[in-house]
């Protein structure tokens, strides 16, 4: 294939990847699949293959992995087999690579059956398949994610607690600074250079800040489609631990990383809007729609069996827990911080729910599918909330699983939620979390050490 030849291609890529490309011929293309855990996974290749449109493919086996990278014991026919399949590259998702000493851009790609079916268990598919159930109503979710995340001192001992990274003054960072300016001076050629990233990448921004942890942050992302939101915090998870790296510290997306420190979340804005952009959440007089009060109905009553998604992971519990400015409940409350759900001040055109539940080491499409599931069932079933939570729902009882296992019965028992998001996809979650928490057992922490073994 001649330069000429794949010229002529480029011009099939996003605007925002042309511009940044200003005529160069790549020379290398990631493509890359979400899987369940959310690590990427995929092949990377020289433009000159990838442009020659050949079938490309991936064994199913690649969603069967835990988090470690072992394989969970499936029930699925002949999973062992690993038959292929077809890798499609959606060429809306490419965005360049800018941290690559050579031309690279990325695009997300898509498994499908040799019949051109999706495969199900993918997570963009699990998320596909419920904007599909909306929009067969006319109904077309809005979200906008915020994400939390510590930079830290390099971690290079699994046995030495993680600690904050030194900011600019020469000091270790220190919590309790929410808002703080000057908090974030202190990382900004770490920020600076996720800025720079995301500009050429195409990624926006809306608001970068300082949260309560020591080296927490936190960037905020426009609404938009979910699709499109979940592959932006996939793409940013990328883009924040490289700029990290190259200033010589970590990103860690973990849900609870230090101790002493606060979790950090993945808060998830959500609004569904008709056809022609009108919140549905708001009825022509300002007031909230029945459609409103099912969807939050759906989230309360619905959200603790899908926490197992939203919480995927052991430490995932860590950070919900009381006191620890994360919700232990689903009661809701407008701007009320406290609760679970929580229903920010806004005009009627932009009224939502804002999910506080989730982790940010979850997988961002099976969070945004497992919510928009809830609420799609509380729409359908007019289903009706509590009466609002005045207070501090922090001092209300504990509703929310203690345990990924405690998550994952829920879940299982759930046949309902389970045909929204895909029977097969939920029996290979469970199967992999359950692996990932009988590796965790195998696991002799410092707490063990330092307590039972001179006192028991």
């Amino acid at each position: 294939m001649s330069n000429q030849d794949i010229e002529q291609q480029v011009t099939d890529l996003p605007e925002q990847l042309q511009e940044w490309l200003a005529g160069r011929i790549p020379d290398e293309v990631e493509c890359v699949v979400p899987d369940i855990v959310g690590i990427g996974r995929g092949k990377a290749m020289p433009a000159r293959k990838f442009f020659k449109n050949s079938k490309m493919f991936l064994p199913s086996s690649i969603f069967y992995q835990t988090i470690t990278g072992a394989y969970a014991e499936v029930d699925v026919e002949n999973a062992w087999t690993e038959a292929d399949h077809v890798l499609r590259p959606d060429f809306s998702t490419a965005r360049s690579v800018p941290w690559t000493s050579d031309v690279t851009f990325q695009i997300i790609s898509d498994l499908y059956t040799h019949d051109g079916q999706r495969v199900g268990v993918a997570p963009r598919n699990v998320l596909r398949r419920v904007l599909d159930l909306y929009a067969a109503e006319g109904w077309y979710p809005v979200v906008a994610p915020e994400l939390e995340f510590y930079l830290t001192q390099p971690n290079t001992d699994y046995n030495t607690p993680v600690k904050p990274p030194y900011g600019r003054s020469g000091r270790m960072g220190v919590g309790r600074q929410t808002y703080s300016i000057s908090g974030v001076d202190e990382y900004e050629r770490v920020v600076d250079l996720i800025y720079d990233y995301a500009e050429e990448q195409g990624l926006e921004i809306d608001t970068v800040m300082q949260e309560g942890g020591a080296g927490q942050l936190e960037i905020n992302l426009n609404h938009g489609d979910p699709l499109n939101l979940a592959d932006q915090v996939f793409y940013f998870k990328r883009t924040i631990r490289e700029a990290a790296l190259r200033n010589e510290c970590y990103a860690t997306f973990m849900a609870k990383p230090m101790e002493d420190e606060p979790g950090s979340a993945m808060h998830i804005h959500q609004s569904v809007v008709d056809k022609d952009g009108n919140n549905l959440f708001s009825n022509a007089d300002g007031t909230e729609s029945d459609l409103f009060w099912g969807f939050l109905g759906g989230q309360q009553k619905l959200l603790s069996d899908v926490v197992c998604i939203l919480a995927p992971f052991v430490n995932s519990y860590r950070r919900l827990v009381p006191d620890d400015a994360a919700p232990i409940n689903l009661e809701w409350g407008t701007d009320n911080r406290s609760t679970g759900l929580r229903v920010p001040i806004s005009d009627p055109a932009a009224r939502r729910v804002e999910n506080r539940v989730a982790g940010m080491d979850c997988n961002p499409y099976l969070a945004m599918a497992a919510c928009l599931a809830c609420g799609y069932l509380g729409m359908k079933q007019k289903l009706s909330p509590r009466p609002e939570a005045k207070g501090v729902a922090y001092d209300m009882p504990h509703e929310l699983p203690n345990s990924v296992l405690e998550g994952l019965e829920l879940l299982e028992a759930n046949k309902e939620l389970q045909e929204v998001l895909g029977e097969d996809f939920c029996k290979i979650y469970i199967a992999l979390k359950q692996e990932e928490h009988s590796e965790y057992l195998r696991v002799i922490s410092p707490w063990e050490r330092q307590h039972l073994l001179l006192n028991v």
